[in-house]
């Protein structure tokens, strides 16, 4: 009868629950942890649900059984991850969604890895560029994940040329910080590190939430080659998987 049971009623990792709900896996960690949905933790810390609790779900939310509907993840209290009611700079429309999914990584503030700090080495090299960051954009700052060529762990958010770029669908590229209304006035141009040239790639989850940038930056106006710019956005999508994976808990 349990078999029959089980058979009927499937366990589903958090990914599995987020493909059904069509939501990301960081709104489903999210909403299991808050108690949302109904789950459990196994030996190895990973949080599993019961496909009836997913449809129950989607029954509540969309008011008939089997019709999902893409909902906000629970707002986090931590004022890092809350939207700026007056911010300085631009936000995407989903702010508040987005740095809820940032939230749910876990990686702001977190020990450096190997996995992120290959990737800024290698964006450094291929595109020849001094300085190459994952940047995580939460309400107040800019942290940098894994960083080659700048000593500075963070930045406050209104300098942040990757708060522009994560408004983008693809690159954004600024070939000559200097001679752009919007950045020439801004303190990491006119001091250390002096920066002139800025690109960047968003680094978007499976819900299209920009957690923040793999970007690389030069002291001198330049442009990327066709070939470093494509290397630059495989390297993007690595690191984007790589964040979507700290959320498989």
């Amino acid at each position: 009868m349990n078999s029959n049971l089980m058979e009927e009623d499937p366990i589903l990792t958090t990914s599995a629950a987020a493909r059904l709900l069509g939501v990301a896996t960081s709104t489903v960690q999210l909403w299991m942890e808050s108690g949302a949905i109904e789950s459990w933790k196994t030996p190895g810390g990973h949080r599993r649900t019961r496909e009836s609790h997913i449809r129950a779900l989607m029954t509540r939310v969309a008011g008939q059984p089997g019709a999902p509907e893409r909902r906000q993840p629970p707002t986090p209290t931590d004022p890092e991850f809350l939207p700026n009611p007056e911010p300085g700079f631009p936000v995407p429309e989903e702010e508040a969604q987005r740095l809820a999914a940032l939230a749910a990584t876990g990686l702001v503030d977190s020990p450096p890895e190997d996995r992120f700090d290959r990737i800024v080495r290698l964006a450094s090299k291929v595109t020849e560029s001094p300085i190459a960051l994952i940047s995580l954009l939460t309400a107040r700052r800019q942290w940098f994940k894994a960083r080659v060529g700048l000593p500075a762990q963070q930045t406050p958010r209104e300098w942040a040329f990757c708060t522009h770029a994560i408004l983008q669908d693809g690159p954004f590229v600024v070939e000559d910080a200097i001679s752009d209304a919007r950045f020439s006035g801004n303190p990491l141009v006119l001091a250390a590190p002096h920066m002139r040239f800025y690109a960047g790639v968003p680094l978007r989850d499976s819900a299209g939430m920009a957690m923040g940038t793999l970007c690389v930056i030069d002291r001198e106006p330049r442009k990327l080659r066709a070939a470093e710019l494509e290397a630059l956005m495989d390297l993007a999508a690595i690191a984007a998987s790589e964040i979507e994976a700290s959320n498989e808990h």
